[in-house]
């Protein structure tokens, strides 16, 4: 037992006594012997530990950054102020405002390292100061704004890239930035334009005489047959080729006799029928010249032929044209030997596939449009003239170019510019020369090279804040230093 404790007990012993005792007997000592108890036992005791000092609160630092009510109340003002009881409000620090992007402070640095000295303690020379809300504004010496926030110090060799700019994990995950490497691919943009089907010019006969006839019978046949070459159609007579067919037997082996009866239009095999039987025919019996289809007929039993009149008009369907109208903008993109996929209204589940024989000369000025010749085998006759076609012309060429996405490109109307990603937050703008598109992408021709980074997300954000970047830079360059002002 410790000699406290013992004390202790014995004082309360001898009080306790001492009260019953005196209780007998009349009067009561005990508050006097308490207090001499209380008094001997104090002088025993050690002497008490005093208790540790408050720890002081940290002094605030950093510049005042707002006022707020002396009591906490949510009342704030960017001046000095009072209450209306006339007491000031209390300034708050950098070092006492409270901070929820922790990503950027760390990017950053602490809010309340001192404006001139750089992380890690190291001096830098000061460049410039710029605008703490990253206006286009700039200071040789300290300043404040217009809200009272300090201009942010920028330290020489920070960044020898004046466009280049470093951006903290935080600010890329919340704007979304998105990179793609660069690859080489095919481009392929198709140019698409309506059409119509029509007739192979070099394709239609025309049955006619050159000089006037008589017909006495015409075979059976009508308009949408298919007859084939050498296939009799009429048989008609003619005095003049009675003439002449007379003159060739009375001078065989004249060149001229015979040239006389071709000049008519007399088929070759009539002609050498009347050198054979050596006989004049009462009638003239005409064939069809080719393969095709009649698609108009003219002519009846009896009648007077003209000279020049058409009789017939066969026309070969084996192969056709289909004629299409190409924009204007679209042109340059098309030339003769590309492949074209047409689908005709009529059969929309069905490709025929053609090429670019021809690009007409002249645009018409009501459209604005080129016409386009594409020339399609037709073996079954499916497609007809005057139809309806929707036409696709493949355009650019098979060899892989490197190409970004189309998002990746900033366009301003004089320079095209996409940002490249070098990793770790750091982005730089990249002026480029662009060719043709297709496929969501577009051709790089100067600038880039497969394998490198670039950003197809947010990447105009980035691009304003390498601007600015450049302009505070370039602005200080052209600001003189407060010594060479004075």
């Amino acid at each position: 037992m410790s000699r406290s404790a013992w004390l202790a007990g014995t004082l309360a012993a001898l009080a306790a006594g001492g009260a019953g005792y005196w209780a007998g007997h009349g009067s009561n000592p005990a508050p006097a012997l308490l207090d001499r108890a209380r008094t001997e036992f104090a002088l025993w005791l050690p002497p008490a530990a005093a208790p540790p000092p408050a720890a002081p609160a940290p002094a605030p630092r950093g510049p005042v950054v707002y006022y707020q009510d002396p009591d906490g109340r949510p009342a704030y003002s960017l001046e000095p102020t009072r209450t209306p009881d006339g007491r000031a409000f209390r300034p708050v620090h950098a070092s006492e405002d409270i901070h929820f992007e922790t990503d950027d402070m760390e990017a950053d640095g602490p809010a309340d390292r001192p404006p001139d000295a750089p992380a890690g303690g190291e001096k830098k020379r000061i460049l410039y100061y710029r605008n703490p809300m990253g206006l286009p504004d700039t200071s040789p010496v300290p300043k404040k704004d217009s809200m009272g926030m300090d201009y942010l110090p920028v330290y020489a060799g920070e960044d020898t890239d004046g466009s280049a700019v470093t951006i903290s994990p935080g600010k890329i995950q919340r704007t979304g930035v998105r990179s793609e490497t660069i690859e080489r691919r095919v481009l392929s943009q198709p140019v698409r334009a309506p059409g119509t089907v029509e007739e192979d010019e070099r394709r239609v006969s025309v049955i006619a005489t050159r000089t006037d006839a008589f017909v006495e019978t015409v075979e059976s046949v009508t308009t949408g047959d298919h007859v084939h070459k050498g296939q009799p159609l009429l048989r008609l007579f003619s005095p003049e080729i009675n003439a002449a067919a007379a003159q060739y037997l009375s001078a065989i082996g004249y060149e001229g006799a015979r040239r006389r009866l071709e000049n008519l239009a007399i088929p070759p095999e009539v002609i050498d029928e009347i050198e054979r039987t050596r006989k004049v025919p009462a009638a003239i019996t005409w064939t069809s010249p080719r393969d095709g289809v009649v698609v108009e007929r003219n002519v009846s039993d009896g009648m007077r032929a003209q000279a020049g009149a058409v009789l017939f008009r066969i026309v070969d369907h084996s192969r056709v044209w289909v004629l299409a109208d190409v924009p204007e903008r679209d042109l340059a993109a098309v030339a003769e030997g590309q492949r074209a996929i047409v689908r005709a209204r009529a059969f929309p589940d069905r490709a025929f596939t053609g090429t670019v024989t021809r690009i007409y000369p002249h645009l018409s000025t009501g459209t604005r449009t080129a016409r386009l010749r594409i020339e399609l085998p037709n073996p079954n006759g499916d497609l007809r003239p005057a139809m309806y076609a929707d036409v696709e012309i493949t355009t650019g060429s098979d060899a892989p170019v490197v190409a970004v996405p189309d998002d990746a490109v900033i366009d301003t109307g004089t320079r095209q510019v996409v940002i490249l990603d070098k990793g770790e937050g750091r982005f730089e703008p990249r002026e480029v020369k662009v060719g043709r598109r297709g496929d969501g992408y577009v051709e790089i021709r100067e600038g880039l090279q497969a394998g490198a980074q670039v950003v197809t997300a947010a990447n105009f954000l980035i691009d304003a804040e390498s601007n600015l970047k450049a302009a505070l830079q370039s602005m200080a360059a052209a600001t003189p230093a407060p010594e060479a002002a004075r």
